[in-house]
């Protein structure tokens, strides 16, 4: 493999992964001005789960150049989450457009292949050098610079690149994560999810009919229902492991379909529907690192830390965290600073707003946050304080903040002396994981 010219780098910066980090990181690179490469070991387009945006992700959009192209490709606009326990009794409206700070609260639910392919050419179009079937096995990080071992399909035998610093969006391969042992899995978000894609799935009436609807069943179990496209529903159930390891029965196939059938909501909207693909299954997919860049290096995206799917946080964050990555190398590139000490407040910011989500995501699987989340009448200041973080506006003002507060110090009430009616199945058998207290840490008791 031959790459670039023979001088002292061959390329400013190197980016590993092609999805929504690595992409949104070598496009703002490149409009910067640097001189970028990608390599991503898949070839484009391939398939990845569809997804739930969160409505930040506009600013993503628009410092990305690719406004214009996510409008015009006609993804299923996304308003806010519909809520629902398991026998459609109960439930709400988390609706964005109550949120007064974000830039823009209708987002969408998009086909994954056709998103990021948006952003790959995106890239291809501010001249990033976008190698696909090209997979990075092995860095190492020099004084002056890192220096990648490079394998193509194309050719037989593997290339070098040397370039300033590379950024890591390799995903849950965590290429560095795994080199430097950086990666601290959840226990309290041991999670196994099972799902799959379907037509003939009846969507929402109104005018908001594509909204993404998250159903609680009865244990600690919870579906997704998302349309990706006009025909095509992502629906899912997501089980803590101990819950999955009760209710297994037989192939993936036939689990999804047997949680399907006991719970009443989704058995009454899957009665017609079509199953179009195979049935995929996802475990342990939470985690985080103990850092986010150091030498020569900044991690992005999944790559450095993800979260269970319960509020749809994945991509817009590998977005974010992707354009943060390429401005803090453009500064230690004016600082010809690449050491780990420089990316300290970069580092930070990404635990902060992992910490941010993950104070939701646990708290979701305890029944007393339940009980308060599916309520249909909540504090209506407290709760657009709450929709305001799952808009994706997890640093908020200092008053939402505040509000947020209020709104876990109610959760913590709540499973002591029941301010709204308990609706969730609390034995032995629900399968939730340890409780957790209000702060999100191990607390004794189930």
């Amino acid at each position: 493999m031959t790459i670039g010219a023979d001088s002292r780098y061959d390329f400013d910066f190197a980016v590993a992964g092609g999805g929504p980090a690595g992409s949104s990181s070598a496009i703002a690179l490149a409009q910067r001005g640097h001189s970028v490469i990608l390599f991503e070991r898949e070839t484009f387009p391939r398939f990845h789960i569809g997804e739930s945006l969160l409505s930040t992700a506009n600013d993503a959009f628009a410092a990305l150049g690719v406004t214009r192209q996510i409008e015009a490709a006609g993804f299923p606009a996304k308003w806010g989450a519909r809520l629902y326990t398991h026998d459609g009794q109960t439930g709400r409206y988390v609706d964005f457009t109550c949120v007064r700070e974000v830039t823009k609260p209708q987002t969408y639910q998009v086909c994954r292949q056709e998103f990021d392919r948006i952003l790959l050419e995106r890239a291809r179009e501010v001249g990033v050098d976008v190698r696909e079937a090209c997979n990075v096995i092995a860095c190492e990080f020099a004084p002056d610079a890192a220096v990648l071992e490079v394998a193509s399909r194309a050719d037989a035998e593997p290339g070098r690149v040397r370039v300033r610093a590379l950024v890591d969006a390799t995903g849950r391969g965590g290429l560095l994560a795994r080199k430097f042992n950086l990666r601290t899995e959840e226990p309290l978000l041991a999670n196994i999810a099972i799902y799959s894609h379907y037509t003939d799935v009846p969507r929402l009436g109104g005018p908001r009919p594509d909204d993404i609807r998250l159903i609680a069943r009865n244990d600690a179990g919870w579906f997704w229902l998302i349309p990706i496209s006009k025909e095509l529903t992502s629906v899912g159930v997501v089980l803590p492991k101990a819950l999955y390891n009760r209710l297994a029965n037989g192939s993936a196939e036939e689990t999804l379909n047997s949680t399907i059938f006991d719970t009443p909501l989704v058995a009454e909207l899957m009665r017609e529907a079509r199953r179009e693909w195979p049935v995929r299954v996802e475990k342990d997919f939470s985690y985080s690192a103990s850092a986010y860049a150091g030498d020569r290096w900044i991690l992005s995206g999944d790559a450095g830390s993800f979260l269970d799917p319960v509020f749809s946080t994945g991509v817009t964050i590998a977005m974010e965290s992707g354009i943060e990555a390429a401005a803090e190398l453009h500064r230690a590139l004016a600082r010809n600073d690449f050491s780990a000490l420089s990316f300290e407040a970069f580092s930070r910011r990404q635990r902060k707003r992992f910490e941010t989500f993950r104070r939701f995501v646990v708290g979701f699987y305890t029944p007393q946050f339940r009980d308060v989340f599916f309520s249909p009448e909540p504090p209506k200041l407290i709760f657009r304080s709450v929709a305001t973080i799952l808009a994706g506006k997890w640093n908020a003002s200092l008053w939402t903040r505040f509000l947020n507060q209020l709104f876990f110090g109610i959760i913590s009430i709540q499973k002591r002396f029941k301010i709204t009616r308990p609706v969730f199945q609390r034995d032995r058998d629900a399968g939730y994981p340890e409780e957790i207290s209000s702060k999100g840490s191990l607390a004794k008791g189930a």
